[in-house]
């Protein structure tokens, strides 16, 4: 009785815990869509897109650099780095930090959120998933309802582009 109790708890936590990257994506999704506005009035406040990208920098820093050092010194985990992780990784963040630089300058030729952020979380879909399948190429062949789904995203973000709130 007291194994199976023991057995019910694991899968209770282990179920739990299997659901914590949807918090996280939540959270992202949450940040991420009012980065580009928050950004944006940066920007204008500080006048220079570079002033913008030098604060985005910072937090970068603190955010990416200072919380992963505390915690992996914590823990013992700053050792041990594999090579071609470190490659994937180091590009991975020159990828985002090349995003953001290319939200800035969008801002600074004159686009603002309401356009450009569409745009940005529009499409960035559409090529993760492209990219996923040339990294991981899938043991079977698309279903076909997946290229539905990315006129249907393209369909989305044009509306909300086009539909926006005006003022």
């Amino acid at each position: 009785m007291a194994s199976t109790v023991a057995n019910s708890q694991a899968a209770v936590k282990e179920r739990n815990k299997s659901m914590l990257w949807l918090l996280f994506a939540v959270g992202a999704m949450f940040f991420w869509g009012i980065y580009g506005p928050i950004l944006h009035e940066g920007q204008i406040k500080l006048g220079n897109p570079l002033r913008a990208l030098l604060c985005v920098g910072a937090a970068y820093f603190l955010m990416g650099v200072l919380v992963p050092v505390v915690t992996l010194s914590a823990s013992g985990g700053l050792g041990n780095f594999d090579s071609r992780g470190v490659l994937f990784a180091t590009i991975g963040g020159a990828l985002g930090a090349a995003g953001a630089v290319c939200i800035i300058w969008a801002f600074r030729n004159g686009g603002v959120p309401n356009y450009v952020m569409p745009i940005v979380f529009g499409g960035a879909p559409l090529i993760n998933v492209l990219m996923t399948m040339a990294m991981h190429p899938p043991k079977d062949k698309p279903n076909p309802l997946l290229f539905v789904g990315y006129v249907v995203v393209a369909a989305g973000a044009a509306m909300v582009f086009y539909f926006k709130p005006k003022g």
